[in-house]
């Protein structure tokens, strides 16, 4: 499992480094004409098609392989379950109803969408980013047992989460078509209600998590971990590149300050923590 977890993230960035390359090249703009020709186009019809939802498996089975090499597999299923049901039943109800996030809906760039609505990579990134997102608040906050303590740890996850979608969110509502706002938000088209919605749902899917591991385990097993730091990192790089590539400069800027800001507690906590890549 230790191998499987470091050679999935290695995999997971490459795919990330070669999608932020070409979305923010020669996919940006008018496609060359070299790309219309064979076997160009094959190419780039299923290499559009499969690249979205092959980074955020490769994601979601880097984090699974990391928490069963920690917890075993029946609580690492656990965690997974959590954070897959419990987005993708909040992500039903806001296409569905509008709440919490606001009127969006989800065109079919990233694939089967289950009930018609919500791609299957979508919970997946959930998942694997809600992990990550726990790991920097075990750097950040004391673990303990009160339920205060457990709180303060969901929310902090959630405020962390929703950092990278700041730059996210136009990047694949704004300067990409992945989903579509039917508002007209404040923040290039989002509405406010969109981070309420992150947070909200972050912090319930964060508190499920915890509930399956405690936060004394999680920080001891997986804060000291720099593999889900490098998995928070690594998916802010392409939202915040292709913000910059189309001029979207305060979602880019934004993007950096939140995301960096939650790196950068983290990384202070290395000389508090041990920093172990795989429980060694």
């Amino acid at each position: 499992m230790e191998r499987a977890a470091r050679s999935l993230l290695v995999a997971h960035v490459a795919l990330i480094a070669f999608s932020t390359v070409a979305l923010t090249t020669f996919l940006a703009g008018n496609p060359p004409a070299w790309l219309a020709t064979e076997p160009a186009q094959t190419i780039y019809r299923y290499g559009w098609m499969l690249s979205g939802p092959s980074y955020v498996l490769l994601g979601a089975a880097a984090i699974f392989f990391h928490a069963a090499y920690r917890f075993g597999v029946p609580r690492a299923l656990g965690l997974l379950a959590a954070g897959t049901l419990l987005s993708l039943s909040a992500e039903l109800i806001g296409t569905s109803t509008g709440l919490p996030f606001g009127p969006y809906s989800y065109t079919t760039l990233l694939g089967y969408r289950i009930g018609g609505l919500v791609p299957f990579p979508i919970p997946l990134s959930w998942f694997y980013m809600v992990y990550a997102s726990l790991a920097i608040t075990g750097r950040i906050l004391p673990a303990r047992q009160s339920e205060i303590s457990k709180a303060g740890w969901a929310f902090c996850a959630g405020a962390i989460l929703t950092a990278w979608d700041v730059a996210m969110d136009p990047a694949m509502s704004k300067a990409t078509t992945h989903w579509l706002w039917h508002t007209d938000g404040f923040f290039y088209g989002m509405p406010l209600s969109n981070w309420v919605g992150w947070f909200l749902t972050g912090s319930v899917v964060a508190r499920a998590m915890i509930s399956i591991v405690p936060t004394e385990q999680f920080a001891q097993k997986v804060s000291s971990s720099r593999l889900p730091l490098a998995i928070y990192a690594i998916n802010g790089v392409m939202p915040i590149a292709i913000c910059f590539r189309h001029q979207l400069w305060w979602a880019g800027i934004l993007g950096i300050v939140a995301m960096g800001l939650a790196l950068i507690l983290a990384r202070r906590s290395d000389r508090l923590i041990p920093p172990v890549i795989f429980g060694t």
